[in-house]
Formats: structure tokens, C-alpha cells, sequence
């Protein structure tokens, strides 16, 4: 998906104002929403009807189907830091299962649920709601589709007609599209997927270890093999804090992550960009005053 010059040019101008973090801050409020299905029960049930019980399972299908009926290789690469050995446990069985296409259905489905019990039907039936979805639609006009799987996967899906799940469909496309280029910047910065979770954890605002074992299949001693790599490169300190090394590390890979997933954003405008934004954090907001998201779901310990 490109533009034109005469686009770019375009946007380049609006964007021109655009505080360097604004996207990362847009970007927040829009996965916090996407995220929600993934903790509800909507999903495992709508998925469930097909046969994919195993919780695993569920998340591997949900988010995997975009790329068609893929081995655990694929799966394994695009998502970065999931353990190879749970990733294969259920791909590429799952998809002798339920195929894809069907998988992409029930998500939808279950998505529409989820954000009908979380914001209300007022909500999802908002201008507020249309707006959000116009907005993040045209930011996703500027997504690029190199080295970006996930992204592109999901790119090629059609956009729903309802505006709640445009919109959640936008937010997808924009936090994949984030995500993969996230993925380039672990590399460069050297941190294997273990790395990455261990030292993400250590700022706060990563998933505890409890939750990384249960999601992703890491186990206590890769976890703790992790923290001493990461110890000996000076990222950790003996308790297991981020040192200054590796709060900056931390930083930069926020900022690369920021340069690459920068056009969008500067597509949309710095004042799109706040009004997305804003919406975007009213709906995350409200969705988490619903108990959208696990109260030990984030944390050091």
C-alpha cells in the first residue's frame, strides 16, 4: 500500500508538527482496544465452536489466521517471542481444525461482542465511533507492506462496514504494522525474544513472568538464563532492575520503533492525529473501566 509524490508531499506538511512520541501515544490508546478481545471470553467461545479449545490455540489461530494456514516457522518469526516449542504444539495442527477463513469469522464475531459489552451499544453506534474509524483508516493509507508480515496479512482482509469494527480493524492494521517494524528494532538492538520480554517486564509496563509463561511458554530457567545475559551486558542490575545502560536500550528501541512506524501518523496530521487520540483513549478508557484486562496483567513480578 504507497502513495503517490504528490501525496507524500501532502503529508509530509501535515505531519510536519508532529510530536516525535505522538504516534507511539496514538498507538497506545489504539492496541489498549484491539487488545481487549484477546482477554475475553468472547473469543475462546466463538473459537471454541469450531473446535480450538486449548487457550494457546486460540491465541496462536486468532492472530495468525490473516497469514493463511502457516506452519509454526512462520508463526514463530512473525511472533517474535513466543517459545518455538509452544508455537508448534498447536500450528500447524490447529488449521485441520478450523480453516482460516473460519477463524477469521468467529474473531470478528467474537470482537463485535466484546466491544458491544464493553462500550455499550450507544457507544458503538456513536458519531464519536465513525470518526474514530475515518481517522484510523486514513492513517492506515501510509502503512508500508516490506518486511512487515503481520501487517500485510491483515491488509489484505476487507475493512467491515460497521464503524466499531472498522475501527477495531484499523486498529489492527496500525499495531501490527507497528509491531512488525518493533521487531526490526529488537534485532538491531540485540535482544533475543526472551531479552526482549525479560527487560520489557523490567520497566513496568511489560506482562509479569507469570504471564509470559502462560501466554508465550517460556519456562523459569529461560527466563532466568535471560535475566543473567542480560546482567552481564550491564542491562540489568543484580536485583533485576534496569540499570541506566538499560533504560536508554529500552529507549531507543521505543524511538526506532517510532521512526519506522512514523508515516501514518505524519499521513494523518498532527491534529488528526490528537483527535484520534483522544477518541481512541475514551474508548480504551471506557473499555477498562468494564474490566476489559486482568488486574495482574502488567508488572515486574
Amino acid at each position: 500500500m504507497g502513495m503517490t509524490s504528490a501525496t507524500t508531499s501532502a503529508s509530509s506538511a501535515a505531519g510536519a508538527d508532529l510530536h516525535p512520541r505522538a504516534g507511539r501515544r496514538c498507538h497506545g490508546v489504539l492496541n489498549a482496544l484491539h487488545s481487549a478481545h484477546y482477554f475475553a471470553p468472547d473469543l475462546g467461545r466463538e473459537l471454541g465452536a469450531l473446535g480450538i479449545e486449548h487457550p494457546r490455540a486460540v491465541n496462536f489461530a486468532a492472530r495468525a489466521a490473516a497469514m493463511g494456514a502457516v506452519g509454526a516457522g512462520a508463526v514463530t518469526a512473525a511472533f517474535y517471542n513466543y517459545r518455538p516449542e509452544t508455537v508448534a504444539e498447536h500450528v500447524p495442527a490447529v488449521w485441520s481444525v478450523a480453516a482460516p477463513e473460519a477463524v477469521l469469522a468467529a474473531r470478528l464475531r467474537a470482537v463485535d461482542t466484546t466491544l458491544r459489552r464493553l462500550l455499550g451499544d450507544e457507544a458503538v453506534a456513536s458519531p464519536e465511533m465513525a470518526e474514530a474509524a475515518r481517522l484510523a483508516l486514513r492513517a492506515t493509507e501510509a502503512c508500508t507492506r516490506g518486511a512487515r508480515p503481520l501487517y500485510s496479512a491483515h491488509a489484505d482482509l476487507p475493512v467491515p462496514e460497521e464503524p466499531h469494527l472498522a475501527y477495531w480493524h484499523a486498529a489492527t492494521l496500525l499495531r501490527e504494522h507497528r509491531g512488525d517494524g518493533h521487531l526490526a528494532a529488537l534485532l538491531d538492538a540485540g535482544l533475543d525474544p526472551v531479552e526482549a520480554l525479560v527487560s520489557h517486564t523490567a520497566t513496568g509496563k511489560g506482562m509479569t513472568p507469570r504471564r509470559n509463561f502462560a501466554v508465550r511458554g517460556w519456562t523459569q530457567d529461560d527466563w532466568d538464563a535471560a535475566v543473567e545475559r542480560l546482567r552481564a551486558r550491564g542491562v540489568l542490575t543484580a536485583d533485576g532492575e534496569l540499570t541506566e545502560t538499560g533504560a536508554a536500550l529500552r529507549e531507543r528501541v521505543e524511538e526506532h520503533t517510532d521512526r519506522l512506524d512514523r508515516a501514518p501518523y505524519e499521513h494523518l496530521g498532527a491534529a488528526g492525529v490528537a483527535r484520534l487520540t483522544e477518541l481512541g483513549g475514551a474508548f480504551a478508557g471506557a473499555a477498562a473501566r468494564a474490566g476489559a484486562f486482568p488486574a495482574d496483567l502488567l508488572g515486574k513480578a
